[in-house]
């Protein structure tokens, strides 16, 4: 066991935040498990490792099916924090089972290959348009004019949300993502405590006019699968909706930001993917795994695990390091050089186990939409200027990405 006290991993440093791999390199350099004292966790870099404990039932997302927050040795939540837990702890991706399986199986049905595969003809026409309207102004804003429009678009499609109402989403979302960050600030709380109450509360209402006017949506089919005896209380499907909302578009966005900014850098691999839009497949996994959207994923330690020699106790928490585990030479041949062509690529981006992504066909839809778009409909795409990353470290990706179609 290693202590992290001297490594260039800092999470709040804008150095390391723009570019985290070389620390990530040193870290796995160390050990297989470094403590960390300015988050009291425990970090895990090694791809190995990182899949076997997302798969581990000793560990969870939560721990208060099983303990109170006094008998894991925690402090309960500040009161004035409750409306973002509540609306946080009731969404599955928190939750284990049985309540965890119990709402997965309901959310699944909006999920099947056929239904997402259904949707890729709208997605695949909204991207052209977003595309087309790109191309007509000359250029623009990457993430506000395209990666942002579709993924919004197509979740509030799926849970009923009116065209009128999705403006208000975006900021609602990235308001209650500051909080997964890590140690957030009391002004990133205050925020997400303000967007949980704001967001809940349209949804409440949402769910009253769907009780009286059903439609062909998840919320309505949540309502339904209720009335009809699966137990599911409006608290959770509110959790659910929000959920979806907030992880249904924040990896399509940041990979798509992501991925076009590794691909300016890489001159070589945008020209093969120019040359060759046969690539796009395995250029989204390879862009996804070259600077993964999210960094970081948090376990409980519910029973005692024990990682090379070093037993982590209950009531320690596992920061799992998804970038870190994404570029280990271990399993992957020169993991920081950006390869399109690369086939042997097991990246854990979606995560794993029973928590893996339920969203991810629908994200590789949606990636492949925008790819495909802005290579027949932008060929000749180039940089306006160099994009500034944003401060987030947990959640990765720019303040935005300027275009210019010439």
């Amino acid at each position: 066991m290693a202590a992290a006290y001297d490594l260039a991993f800092d999470p709040w440093d804008q150095t390391f935040v723009s570019d985290p791999y070389p620390a990530y390199a040193e870290l796995r350099e160390r050990g297989r498990v470094i403590y960390y004292e300015p988050t009291d966790q425990w970090l895990v870099p090694h791809h190995a490792d990182v899949s076997a404990l997302l798969r581990d039932r000793r560990l969870g997302r939560t721990y208060q099916h099983r303990f109170t927050h006094e008998d894991f040795g925690r402090t309960p939540p500040p009161p004035e924090h409750e409306p973002f837990h509540v609306l946080n702890d009731h969404g599955m991706l928190d939750l284990e089972p049985p309540d965890h399986t119990r709402i997965r199986r309901l959310v699944s049905k909006a999920f099947t290959p056929r239904t997402v595969e259904a949707l890729r003809p709208y997605v695949q026409n909204l991207a052209n348009d977003l595309v087309a309207s790109l191309v007509e102004k000359g250029g623009g804003d990457l993430l506000r004019d395209v990666a942002e429009p579709l993924p919004v678009a197509v979740i509030a499609e799926m849970l009923g949300i009116p065209e009128s109402d999705r403006a208000q989403l975006r900021p609602w979302s990235a308001d209650i993502c500051g909080m997964y960050e890590l140690n957030p600030s009391e002004e990133t709380a205050a925020k997400a405590v303000r967007a949980s109450v704001e967001f809940s509360d349209y949804l409440r209402e949402l769910i009253a006019e769907r009780r009286e006017q059903p439609g062909d949506d998840l919320v309505s089919g949540l309502i339904a699968a209720h009335d009809e005896g699966d137990r599911l209380t409006e608290q959770e499907m509110i959790s659910t909706a929000v959920l979806l909302l907030n992880a249904g578009h924040e990896a399509t966005v940041n990979a798509t930001v992501n991925g076009w900014w590794a691909l300016f850098r890489n001159p070589d691999q945008l020209a093969a993917l120019r040359a060759d839009h046969s690539l796009a497949p395995s250029a989204i996994e390879e862009l996804m795994r070259y600077d993964t959207p999210l960094q970081l994923f948090e376990r409980w330690v519910l029973d005692e695990v024990e990682i090379d020699g070093t037993v982590i106790p209950r009531g320690a928490e596992i920061a799992m390091l998804f970038g870190s585990a994404n570029h280990d030479p271990a399993v992957f041949t020169a993991p920081e050089r950006l390869d399109l062509t690369r086939k042997d690529n097991p990246h854990i981006s979606f995560s794993a186990g029973i928590h893996y992504c339920i969203g991810a066909p629908l994200a590789r839809i949606e990636l492949a939409a925008l790819m495909t778009a802005l290579l027949e409909k932008a060929p000749t795409l180039t940089l306006a200027a160099e994009p500034t990353r944003k401060p987030n470290f947990v959640i990765r990706g720019l303040e935005g990405l300027s275009m210019e179609v010439n």
